[in-house]
């Protein structure tokens, strides 16, 4: 019987391993015949949205969405304040999350620190995804904007695991019965790896998560709203 569980698991890793490919190989051809990104760049950009998207529970259309507006996927993209590359990450703002980031014009580490920053905001206004971007981006306008383009980006980028709960949900369910409630609290509740793995907010970012994750971690340790005007 263990024996049968073992060989279950394997499967479903294996499936979820080659549905993860498949999104990110679609994500790739997208960005190079919309937006021109040569072939290898964007292969780099997707594995990077596609990880960041799993470990922090969050849409890959949403992190695409807020890279297209903020750098049209250049990596090198300069912006007010200091505000660099693909997520346009404020290094003034955040610079416990950036201790030990050393290139963050590098797609991984700049679309790590940009997803963590978000999932921060996220976790600080309770999930409230509106609220979060008005802190990421620093209007109502921008949330608007990020909402508007995530559509562009939602068929060629399905969900991470942890997010689909988000669409799904608000695309199965009927209207009366969902009108009420919150489709993004159960998609950014802290992941348990990410408890059991952080670090004091002190101890910088190797992996970006630790001031985002910290449960008593308040906005303004995670950084403050971005002022880059967009």
């Amino acid at each position: 019987m263990s024996r049968l569980l073992c060989l279950i698991v394997l499967s479903l890793g294996l499936a979820q391993t080659a549905a993860a490919d498949e999104n990110t190989d679609r994500i790739s051809a997208y960005l190079t015949q919309k937006f021109g990104v040569g072939k290898e760049k964007a292969q780099k950009i997707s594995d990077a949205v596609q990880s960041a998207a799993n470990k922090y529970s969050l849409p890959p259309a949403l992190l695409l969405a807020i890279i297209s507006i903020e750098s049209r996927f250049k990596e090198k993209a300069r912006g007010a304040n200091g505000a660099t590359g693909l997520m346009q990450v404020v290094p003034q703002a955040h610079r416990g999350l950036l201790r030990n980031v050393k290139d963050l014009t590098e797609p991984g580490a700049n679309i790590e620190a940009g997803s963590a920053i978000l999932y921060g905001y996220m976790r600080s206004a309770n999930g409230d995804l509106n609220t979060a971007l008005k802190s990421y981006g620093g209007s109502k306008a921008y949330a608007q904007k990020v909402n508007l383009r995530v559509e562009d980006f939602a068929a060629v980028a399905t969900p991470a695991d942890g997010a689909s709960g988000a669409a799904g949900r608000a695309a199965s369910c009927e209207a009366d019965r969902c009108a009420s409630a919150n489709p993004w609290a159960d998609a950014f509740s802290v992941p348990a790896a990410l408890i059991a793995s952080a670090a004091p907010a002190a101890s910088g970012a190797a992996g970006a998560s630790s001031a985002a994750t910290s449960g008593s971690t308040s906005a303004a340790t995670v950084g403050s709203a971005r002022t880059t005007s967009n």
